[in-house]
């Protein structure tokens, strides 16, 4: 897997993951967000990284469009428009709570101080999450 920086698109999977929403129906866009948020939420077992990464990037999808929610990548993220992602701010938290619990790869991957940065990120878009919808 690439990494090249902190932020939820800013490595291979979330890039590629992007790529096949803007492949999808429009109609398809949502399920797809939401099997991604549903497989990292409901891992019971030990996390692996690229579920976790796509996890992330779903949640910054629908933190985006949450009141205060930054905007998602103009580069990497997803250029096709997404459907009311908000019904799923539920889940997006539930699906990061998992990522940043053990036993996660991504989690042992961004530990220690070089990884604050990331741990933050994800921080704020579990805040726009819970802020509530626009």
């Amino acid at each position: 897997m690439g990494t090249w920086d902190t932020g939820p698109f800013d490595n291979d999977t979330a890039a590629d993951f992007a790529g096949d929403l803007d492949e999808a129906a429009e109609d398809e866009r949502a399920g797809l967000l939401r099997d991604a948020l549903a497989r990292a939420a409901g891992t019971t077992g030990y996390l692996e990284a690229d579920v976790a990464d796509t996890a992330v990037a779903a949640a910054a999808l629908v933190a985006a469009q949450c009141r205060g929610g930054e905007p998602t990548d103009p580069v990497y993220g997803p250029e096709e428009p997404l459907p009311d992602l908000t019904p799923l701010r539920g889940l997006a938290l539930d699906a990061l709570d998992r990522v940043v619990s053990e036993p996660s790869e991504l989690l042992e991957l961004w530990a220690g101080a070089e990884g604050a940065p990331w741990r933050t990120g994800v921080e704020r878009i579990r805040l726009s999450l819970v802020s509530g919808a626009a």
